[in-house]
C-alpha cells in the first residue's frame, strides 16, 4: 500500500463526518445505499483504506494492514441482507470478515458523484474541461430555507419586521434584517364574532398594507411565526409560508468545454494514459472533431441524454449499453468508454489528500488489491 500520514487520533464518527463534509449524503440518488454501513461510531480509527470495490482481496488487505475503516466507493451492502455467511460468492462474506475484525465500512457512491470535487469533477479535470456544470442538479442538503410573507398595516410594518428579525428571520449570508416590502390595499369584512383592530365589524374595510417578505431558517420557523403573530395588530393575520431551495450547484454528471478543438481519438488516448484503463472503447469515428464533453462516471445510463447532444459532443463514461451506443450514433456524436472501474478510481488519491487535512492521527492508504476486473485478451 502507498500511504500518507496525518497526526491526531480520531473515531469512526469523525471519519464519517469528514466524508460527509466532502460528499453530503443528501446528494445521493434515492435508490442508493450510502453512509456508514458497518461499524461502531465510537470506535477509534488509526488506519483507513480507500477502494472502489470491497472485494475479498481488499478485505484481506485491510485485515493485514490492521485497518479500522474501509471507505468502499461502491456499497458492498446494497439491498437488505438476510444473512451474513462465509463462505459465500456474494459480498456478505466480505462484510462478515470486516465485522469480525472490527473494520467499519462506509460507502459514498452517488453522493461522491454529485459532490463538488467528486468522481465526475475529477474525470472532467482529466479531460481538461472548463465551464463545467452538473447535468442533473440536486438540492444542496441542509441549505433549504422558508419564506414568510405577511400582510401588515403600513404603520405597523416596522414593528412586525423587528419581531421576526429578532426571532431569527432575515439572514442571507453575512447580511441580516433582509426583507422585501410592497405596498397595496387589503380588504376584509368582519363577522358578528370578530373584534377587528382596524375598522368595524359588519362593514367592508379597505386598509393600506405592506406585503412583508423575508427568509427564515426552517428550524427557526415556529419561533418566527409566533413572534409575527404576537406583534401583528390583527386578530387573524394573513400570511403565507413557502419552502425555498438554494441555487442548485451540485448534481450527477458534468458537461464542459475543451480549451481547444480536438478529436475523439486524441481525447481517448489522453484518458487512457491518465487513468491506466486497459481497454478504452470508442463509439463513432475516432477522427471526429469535438468541442464539448459530457462526463458520467461508471455506467452512463440516461444521464448523457439529458443534454441536447450535437455532432461536436463526446460522452466520456465508464460503460455504455449496446442500445445506448446505437442512440449515440443516431445523435451523430461520439463516446469514450474507459471501463466502469477505471472511470471512478482516479477520485481516490484526490479524496485521500482531502481527508488527510481533516483526519489527524489517521494513516490513509489506497488499496493495492483494489483492481480493474477487466483485462485485455
Amino acid at each position: 500500500m502507498s500511504k500518507a500520514t496525518s497526526r491526531k487520533r480520531t473515531t469512526v464518527a469523525d471519519v464519517c463526518s469528514a466524508l460527509e463534509d466532502i460528499a453530503p449524503l443528501g446528494l445521493a440518488e434515492s435508490w442508493d445505499n450510502v453512509g456508514l454501513l458497518v461499524g461502531d461510531r465510537n470506535a477509534p480509527v488509526r488506519r483507513m483504506l480507500l477502494c472502489i470495490d470491497l472485494t475479498p482481496a481488499v478485505a484481506a488487505e485491510a485485515v493485514r494492514a490492521k485497518a479500522d475503516f474501509v471507505m468502499s466507493y461502491h456499497p458492498p451492502l446494497f439491498k437488505p441482507a438476510s444473512a451474513l455467511r462465509k463462505p459465500s460468492t456474494g459480498t456478505d462474506a466480505v462484510v462478515f470478515d470486516c465485522i469480525r475484525n472490527g473494520i467499519a465500512i462506509y460507502a459514498p457512491h452517488t453522493a461522491l458523484d454529485a459532490a463538488e470535487g467528486g468522481t465526475n469533477d475529477v474525470l472532467a479535470a482529466l479531460c481538461g474541461l472548463k465551464e463545467i456544470e452538473p447535468i442533473k442538479h440536486v438540492d444542496q442538503p441542509g441549505q433549504n430555507k422558508m419564506k414568510l410573507i405577511v400582510f401588515v398595516p403600513a404603520e405597523q410594518a416596522e414593528k412586525v419586521a423587528d419581531a421576526v428579525f429578532n426571532a431569527g428571520a432575515g439572514q442571507i449570508g453575512d447580511y441580516s434584517r433582509c426583507s422585501y416590502r410592497l405596498t397595496g390595499q387589503g380588504t376584509f369584512f368582519g363577522g358578528e364574532s370578530t373584534n377587528p383592530a382596524l375598522g368595524q365589524r359588519g362593514k367592508m374595510e379597505y386598509v393600506d398594507e405592506v406585503r412583508l417578505e423575508t427568509v427564515v431558517p426552517e428550524a427557526a420557523l415556529p419561533a418566527v411565526v409566533a413572534a409575527m403573530i404576537d406583534a401583528h395588530p390583527y386578530e387573524e393575520p394573513a400570511y403565507d409560508i413557502y419552502r425555498l431551495t438554494a441555487r442548485p450547484v451540485a448534481g450527477a454528471g458534468r458537461v464542459g468545454r475543451l480549451p481547444r478543438v480536438t478529436t475523439t481519438g486524441r481525447l481517448a488516448r489522453k484518458l487512457k494514459r491518465a487513468t491506466g484503463a486497459p481497454g478504452v472503447q470508442i463509439v463513432g469515428p475516432a477522427d471526429r472533431g469535438i468541442e464539448r464533453v459530457i462526463v458520467a462516471v461508471g455506467s452512463a445510463g440516461d444521464t448523457p441524454f439529458r443534454v441536447a447532444l450535437t455532432a461536436k459532443d463526446v460522452i466520456v463514461t465508464g460503460e455504455i449499453r449496446h442500445h445506448d451506443a446505437l442512440t449515440i450514433q443516431r445523435y451523430g456524436c461520439t463516446a469514450i468508454a474507459l471501463s466502469h472501474w477505471s472511470s471512478e478510481r482516479p477520485v481516490l488519491p484526490v479524496l485521500a489528500d482531502r481527508l488527510l487535512g481533516a483526519l489527524p492521527g489517521v494513516d490513509i492508504a489506497l488499496s493495492d488489491a483494489d483492481q480493474e476486473p477487466f483485462h485485455p485478451a
